[in-house]
């Protein structure tokens, strides 16, 4: 007799990429994602491959020195006694910009009269532009947005800052990050027309900010999802944490987060590799530890010392249109770091700001709804300012 073949598949041949599938997404409650649980395989359309760094401006260990480049903050900071700073990330409004220009309006109205205690500059936390962080779009998603904000705004790279587009052959990674961030002599770049900005002179992709009350120590975790570094920014990160300063905080920055508790990227068992070899070689435990690339806004504990735990914030929520969904409430565990969500939106954009000064490092957040009205609550917190030494680093839990 012969067979039904009706329901026989015919044979196909093994592939990664299925039709019809989509990308595994994390699971819930956890915190860290792992390998493949974000791309489904390396794609036509996108190149997310690591991409190499441009050259230097100037030697390791790549320090920027805020006394040295802007005095006229340092009198700011020594007359307030603390240094108040913005906090934000994955900004560009390359859709829609009503978002980011909400953002933008607030961050604005928080200069105030530019006195010792508003707020001195912003750190970004990556994802300037979007998509490919190309030069011609820095017009629309950074120059004319803050136009009228009149602090510096320094900066780590994104994903989407180093991505590039696999249909240019004119365009290398970073270049237009470069070429506002790291001006070997910085003037006004005519491709910011009516909104003219003067660049930074910052000496490396990743780098050493150096000032009064802390040392914010940025990765450059460059394209590939999860992040990635190679071996000498690991050695370059050991050394950070070995020679830091012992009379004021220590931050980490950078843009893929170790720990989110979102449904769309998840945190990062690279990076979290990274920071815990870091912790192991020198016994020194940041006080704060920034990220974005997940686009909303989340505060996570860790338990990492017996001093206390470890924050880790991430601030993706700066106005890019897309914000992605947390899939726990504040109170929850994640089952595989032991990591703790202990506040989170995923419904508005904002920022944070922070204050620290010898002792503490505050912090509060502006949260804008769809409608751009600004929420009455937002997140706030205070943690130490003082280092963070481990007796035995051998004992540093897994992360």
């Amino acid at each position: 007799m012969a067979q039904n073949k009706r329901f026989e598949a015919d044979p196909v041949e093994n592939t990664s990429l299925q039709q019809g599938s989509v990308r595994q997404h994390p699971i819930s409650k956890n915190s860290q994602a792992h390998a493949g649980v974000s791309p489904l395989h390396a794609v036509t359309h996108r190149n997310t491959s690591f991409q190499p760094l441009p050259r230097p401006l100037g030697l390791p260990p790549y320090h920027y020195s805020l006394a040295n480049n802007f005095p006229s903050i340092l009198a700011n900071i020594k007359s307030a006694k603390s240094m108040v700073f913005h906090l934000i990330g994955d900004t560009g409004g390359i859709k829609d910009a009503e978002f980011q220009d909400n953002v933008a309006t607030q961050l604005i109205m928080q200069l105030g009269s530019a006195g010792a205690s508003d707020p001195q500059f912003c750190y970004h936390v990556g994802d300037v532009v979007y998509f490919n962080g190309d030069i011609d779009k820095y017009y629309g998603q950074f120059y004319e947005p803050y136009n009228h904000y009149k602090a510096p705004i320094f900066s780590i790279p994104g994903n989407h800052d180093g991505e590039v587009d696999v249909a240019s052959d004119d365009k290398t990674s970073l270049d237009g990050w470069v070429g506002y961030f790291m001006q070997a002599t910085p003037d006004v770049d005519p491709i910011s027309n009516d909104a003219p900005r003067v660049g930074l002179s910052l000496p490396n992709p990743y780098w050493t900010f150096v000032t009064p009350y802390a040392t914010i120590v940025g990765l450059y975790t460059n394209v590939p999802e999860g992040g990635s570094i190679d071996s000498v920014q690991q050695q370059w990160l050991t050394n950070e944490f070995a020679t830091a300063p012992t009379d004021r905080a220590l931050i980490l920055a950078l843009h893929h987060p170790i720990y989110s508790f979102d449904t769309f990227h998840s945190g990062s068992s690279r990076m979290s590799d990274a920071l815990e070899n870091a912790i192991r070689d020198t016994g020194r435990v940041p006080n704060l530890v920034l990220s974005g690339h997940v686009h909303n806004y989340q505060r996570i504990e860790k338990e990492i010392s017996p001093d206390g735990p470890t924050p880790f914030i991430v601030t993706g929520n700066g106005g890019y249109h897309n914000l992605h969904e947390i899939h726990s409430n504040p109170g929850d565990v994640a089952p595989d770091s032991k990591a703790v969500l202990k506040y989170g939106v995923d419904d508005a954009w904002g920022f944070a700001t922070l204050t620290i000064d010898e002792d503490t490092i505050n912090g509060t957040t502006i949260e804008i709804d769809r409608s751009g009205n600004v929420r009455s609550t937002g997140d706030t917190f205070s943690y130490s300012a003082k280092p963070i030494m481990l007796a035995n680093s051998r004992n540093v839990p897994s992360l």
